[in-house]
């Protein structure tokens, strides 16, 4: 997390958007419905998303395995 970019509204939005069902599903697989739902929606809709990006620094929709390979 980089705390010094994101106040604690960010955080807090972006705890919900990993227990989010949609979005845990489309990091743990990286392919599917779920995930192709979360890539196209993630910026224009849901900001548990975007507060995801904004503190780790990688969209919602992709993985640690995939942000690092």
């Amino acid at each position: 997390m980089d705390s010094e970019r994101t106040d604690s509204r960010d955080r807090f939005l972006a705890l919900i958007c990993e227990w989010c069902p949609l979005c845990r599903n489309a990091r743990s697989r990286g392919k599917g419905m779920a995930y192709q739902i979360v890539r196209r929606l993630e910026k224009d809709i849901c900001p548990f998303c975007r507060a995801y990006e904004r503190v780790y620094g990688r969209p919602a929709c992709e993985g640690e395995k995939q942000a690092e390979g």
